[in-house]
């Protein structure tokens, strides 16, 4: 006689939410800041600074909120994004306060905290508000049109630099530009996977690549069109390469044709020319990137790039130390736009390649909690996210080392720039709540117990 039973249920098991360790990393990222504001404060006056208590507080205050939310509302995020994102913010705070020694009547870095207060703030709404990405998607259009306006408004202000990308008010200045890049990703990530077949399987192929039909590929490419050419009249070449550059990037994901690279790098080689041969502000840039010695050969000095240059070749290896080195010379954009060379003097290589490790990090686990997703939206938001901070890193290290021309953008959390950081912080807000969802067990893996390989991969 054989006994019959029911099989046990599987174990209930518990993916690790990582907040602890995400607790100890934030704690890290605080205690590193306030190290280098302290380093800073007794290389340039030999006593440490009286606020620097003050300062580590508010930054620890800032992270321990900011902490809260996603612990609270998006318990399964990745516990890297957020203590990465505030050991950059904090080391900008840093360098800025170190700049501002330089120039008594221009501080910047009181300036510089309060956008980061907002940036975290928004965060904060950001992960608490936003239960599901996939709410974004029902707001494509109405994207795209805020996305136009923002960055039409700027052509009727006075231009700043040679470009008319910034909107003043009294004494209050942004930059919409910023904003409307998330909104333009949000737009492509939603027509992009309603769209992903006929993109990439319908319409005529030339060669290797499948070009889809006028009525598919036409909006998007009207609406990339109408962004790039209002961005080239206000002479923003930076934001215009980091759309093309997302659009592409965006299109290959979505189709995964890479002949979309391919056109996408003959294009940007065929505008970048054009537009560095007829345009006198960007001309300017490409022959000083061509020849960054030129004006110490004419008599006239140095110029802001040859200054860069010889700010990483005087830091080495191990740099001179925080508040020990002399990128002020660089001039007036040496907070915003060079405010790498400062870096890259003071740290050294080493500290450089720990910055670049810091945003190649970033960017990866964004890119890895978008392949993680399973709606298309979600994935290509993730990834495009993750691409503008790539792509804004590209341009502003390749610019300031002499790789490609200069472009005037801001790096992500270091440079001065209220828009900037808020943006990012944004930014790293929509990557956590994606992340979360990525990481969040289904409910099916739960009842069989199948969820140990997601662990592994994704912890």
């Amino acid at each position: 006689m054989t006994a019959t039973r029911t099989d046990a249920p599987p174990p209930q098991l518990r993916l690790p939410k990582r907040r602890g360790v995400e607790l100890s990393l934030l704690v890290g990222a605080v205690l590193i800041s306030v190290y280098g504001y302290a380093a800073v404060g007794l290389a340039h006056d030999h006593a440490i600074p009286p606020d620097v208590a003050g300062y580590g507080a508010g930054l620890g205050l800032l992270a321990l909120l900011a902490h809260l939310a996603v612990r609270f509302r998006a318990p399964h995020a990745d516990p890297l994004l957020l203590p990465i994102a505030v050991l950059l913010n904090g080391l900008g705070l840093v360098l800025i306060y170190r700049l501002d020694l330089e120039t008594p009547k221009d501080q910047a870095a009181p300036t510089q905290l309060i956008w980061s207060t907002l940036g975290v703030a928004l965060f904060i709404v950001v992960v608490v508000f936003l239960r599901d990405h996939r709410v974004l998607q029902r707001y494509a259009y109405l994207s795209v049109a805020a996305a136009l306006v923002l960055m039409i408004v700027p052509i009727f202000f006075p231009a700043v630099n040679g470009a008319k990308i910034w909107i003043r008010i009294g004494g209050f200045s942004f930059q919409p530009g910023e904003f409307a890049k998330i909104l333009l990703a949000v737009f492509f990530a939603a027509y992009l996977s309603a769209n992903r077949n006929a993109l990439a399987y319908t319409g005529r192929r030339i060669w290797r690549l499948q070009l889809p039909t006028g009525r598919v590929l036409g909006p998007i490419v009207a609406i990339w069109l109408l962004s790039v050419g209002v961005l080239v009249l206000e002479r923003d070449l930076g934001t215009s390469l980091l759309f093309f550059g997302l659009f592409v990037i965006m299109l290959y994901v979505a189709t995964g044709r890479t002949g979309w690279i391919a056109v996408g790098l003959l294009l940007a080689a065929v505008g970048a020319f054009a537009v560095g041969s007829f345009e006198p502000h960007v001309h300017s840039r490409v022959q000083d990137w061509l020849d960054p010695f030129a004006s110490i050969a004419a008599g006239e000095g140095p110029s802001q790039l040859a200054q860069s240059l010889f700010a990483f070749a005087a830091g080495g290896m191990l740099g001179t130390g925080l508040g020990l080195g002399h990128s002020i010379l660089i001039g007036f954009a040496a907070k915003s736009d060079f405010i790498l060379a400062t870096a890259g003097e003071e740290l050294g290589l080493s500290g450089l390649t720990a910055v670049f490790l810091l945003y190649a990090l970033l960017v990866a686990r964004g890119y890895r909690a978008g392949l993680a997703l399973r709606d298309p939206f979600g994935r290509l938001l993730s990834i495009g996210l993750a691409s503008i901070l790539a792509l804004q890193v590209f341009v502003i290290a390749g610019g300031v080392m002499g790789l490609i021309p200069l472009t005037g953008m801001a790096m992500p959390f270091l440079a001065q720039g209220g828009s900037s950081v808020v943006t990012n912080w944004i930014i790293v807000a929509l990557l956590i709540r994606i992340s979360d969802l990525a990481r969040t067990p289904h409910p099916d893996q739960v009842e069989t117990g199948d969820i140990a390989p997601i662990v592994e991969d994704l912890s």
